[in-house]
């Protein structure tokens, strides 16, 4: 039978891209049009390819099909076809392009359906009338939305709670307020999981809650934390395909946390890596609200929006295609197993993406506005264009686990003995006592003790403040992690300037005893977790380096790196310093070693 086509338009006050994330969710879409999940099957090839079916239940049918990749280029348009095996429709095909029109956008979806039989032909009529109601009311809510006229995209009825779950829900609302990491936004928190859609869920992430929230990335981490514990959420740690970025292994636990996995969707094994690809995923708690398995959607730009692009070309073919991507870092690749290349595009046009046989390679620029792809190889290949700063919103391991408040509430959440997983970053501070053993002779073990116990609590609050944890104290000396040199270094330079404001608080400077005198060595590079006396700990040159730098110091100052001194988040913080640059030979390193001494 032949298909039927029909195509739908509307008109927005808004441009494309603030439409597009929306209208291109196709998972939030479909799960407010109460459409049905689907399981997925994925079936490796020889080739290395993955072919993917769906089967879902719609009204009296069993429904199966094939489905094809869809292709599609942010903020311009998406396009997707099934083969169906059973059910009344043969293929479906559909199209979405959303371009700038007066001062807005407009919208136009394209649908074509083939019927498999006459019962199929007969429902037609029924099955296009349905869709352009149901489209243009929800193109319509989409629109209120992004208008600020709505809270919420689309009309959602949450499942509903009894008295006894608000009840308890509100138990817990109460604990985390009542702690030191609320921040205000227990409710918040409590209602979103109560009432998002189930497409919010599946992986709750506190740094785009923050976002929403308009609050510190810290507090979002921190209240959900807390959720744990109260019994509102769950913790998991997921790993990551670093090609689709979809958790194909997880633990409930570090020490169950396996190795590696192997994704079927993209047919690869893959490691892991504490700072790409292990992220803390928060789910809610099963009894406050179970999430049912399935898919709502099994492919769609906004479940990989760091897809920019995916094409499928045939043997020699070159595309140029309209694109208005910004300059940033990029990953070339294809959606079959294979080689990658990548691309810092700072200016001029974008540089060609090309598919070879084994190769994928960055070309000469495009013109202004282009995307251009081409496929040398001998098969077809899908081309993707990546945005490798995928990571802004994905909580990784080194992130949560250099927080105090993770090592406070989950300091049994630890590796197993003798595993070890790489981390690609880290930044680590040291620091020690000047004259400590001066101090206990002045005042006497008792208040020498006392002393440097307060100077610990002191450190752990400006530690703490930036994002960092102590990840053991050794003597009188601190050792701290922070996810990013910038973080490590600003901690360092507020640990000096506050360090009299605490000497005159405990009062140290009425000549009963000697002012506390602090030194602080600051270094970053990758590094390795581990487990070490029962605590997350880091081992590795990056350890001792950091180590050693602090031994250099000689008090009221900071010693850094020249590696972390060249940060460009760095330099910021350094301006207005004094900064003298130095070299020694250090312990357990063969040459001599330069670094930084700043005088905050």
């Amino acid at each position: 039978m032949a298909a039927v086509s029909q195509t739908w338009e509307w008109e927005f006050e808004h441009p494309p891209e603030a439409m597009w994330p929306l209208l291109a969710d196709t998972a939030r879409f479909n799960e407010a049009a109460k459409l049905p999940k689907h399981q997925i099957t994925e079936i490796p090839q020889p080739d290395g390819s993955v072919h993917y079916f769906g089967a879902a239940r719609m009204g009296p049918f069993d429904i199966k099909w094939q489905e094809k990749p869809v292709n599609w280029v942010s903020e311009q348009w998406f396009e997707h076809t099934r083969y169906f095996s059973s059910g009344p429709v043969k293929v479906l095909s559909a199209e979405f392009h959303v371009e700038p029109h007066k001062g807005g956008s407009r919208a136009r979806y394209s649908m074509s359906i083939e019927p498999a039989n006459l019962f199929g032909k007969l429902i037609l009529g029924k099955m296009f009338s349905g869709t352009k109601a149901t489209f243009t009311r929800m193109v319509a809510e989409a629109a209120s939305f992004v208008s600020g006229q709505r809270t919420e995209p689309f009309p959602f009825a949450a499942p509903a709670i009894s008295d006894e779950a608000k009840r308890r829900v509100d138990t817990m609302v109460a604990e985390i307020d009542a702690s030191p990491n609320g921040h205000g936004l227990a409710r918040k928190l409590a209602d979103h999981i109560l009432g998002a859609q189930e497409v919010d869920l599946w992986r709750v992430r506190p740094l785009a809650l923050a976002r929403v929230w308009n609050c510190p990335p810290r507090h979002a981490i921190e209240v959900c934390l807390q959720a744990v514990r109260a019994g509102l959420l769950q913790l998991r740690w997921d790993l990551l395909c670093p090609r689709c970025r979809v958790a194909k292994g997880w633990s409930g636990g570090l020490d169950r946390l396996p190795q590696g996995a192997h994704c079927s969707s993209c047919n690869i094994d893959y490691e892991r890596d504490f700072s790409r690809n292990v992220e803390a995923s928060f789910h809610p708690a099963p009894a406050v609200r179970a999430l049912e398995s399935g898919e709502y959607c099994m492919w769609g730009p906004m479940s990989v929006p760091h897809v920019k692009a995916q094409v499928l070309l045939q043997p020699g073919e070159m595309r140029e295609l309209k694109a208005t991507l910004p300059f940033g870092p990029y990953r070339y690749r294809t959606l079959e197993p294979g080689p990658e290349a990548e691309v810092d595009w700072q200016s001029g046009g974008m540089p060609e993406l090309i598919l070879e046989d084994g190769t994928v390679t960055a070309g000469a620029p495009a013109p202004a506005g282009a995307l251009r792809l081409t496929n040398r190889a001998q098969r077809p290949l899908v081309a993707i264009v990546e945005d490798r700063s995928w990571v802004a919103d994905a909580l990784t391991a080194d992130r949560v686990t250099a927080l105090q408040t993770f090592r406070d509430l989950f300091s049994d959440d630890v590796l197993r003995p003798g595993d070890e997983v790489a981390v690609g970053r880290i930044a680590l501070l040291f620091s020690d006592l000047k004259g400590s053993t001066a101090l206990y002779q002045s005042i006497g073990d008792a208040s020498a003790y006392h002393l440097v116990r307060d100077h610990f609590a002191f450190m752990a609050k400006v530690i703490r403040e930036h994002e960092g944890a102590i990840v053991k104290t050794i003597g009188d000396a601190v050792m701290a992690a922070f996810v990013s040199p910038r973080q490590a270094v600003a901690a360092a330079i507020d640990i000096q300037r506050q360090i009299a404001a605490f000497n005159r608080e405990s009062h140290v400077e009425d000549g009963a005893s000697p002012p506390i005198v602090i030194k602080l060595g600051v270094h970053s590079g990758p590094t390795i977790a581990v487990t070490l006396n029962d605590r997350l700990d880091y081992f590795g040159s990056t350890v001792n380096m950091a180590a050693r730098l602090q031994g250099q110091s000689e008090g009221r100052d900071i010693v850094l790196s020249p590696e972390t001194a060249a940060d460009v988040t760095v330099a910021p913080l350094l301006s207005g310093l004094s900064a003298a640059r130095d070299e020694a030979t250090l312990k357990g390193f063969d040459q001599p070693i330069r670094f930084v001494r700043l005088r905050p």
